[in-house]
């Protein structure tokens, strides 16, 4: 159990950025399946 304490602690101090990394997760994923997908547009 002390994992899962560890965890939400860090979630909680992390509540400002945990957005922003999220939105900058989500984009990277974006970039990747169109750089994959690019060449079959070519």
């Amino acid at each position: 159990m002390t994992t899962l304490r560890q965890i939400k602690s860090i979630a909680t101090r992390a509540q400002d950025t945990l957005l922003t990394d999220a939105i900058g997760a989500a984009a990277l994923m974006v970039m990747l399946v169109v750089g994959l997908h690019l060449p079959s547009f070519v």
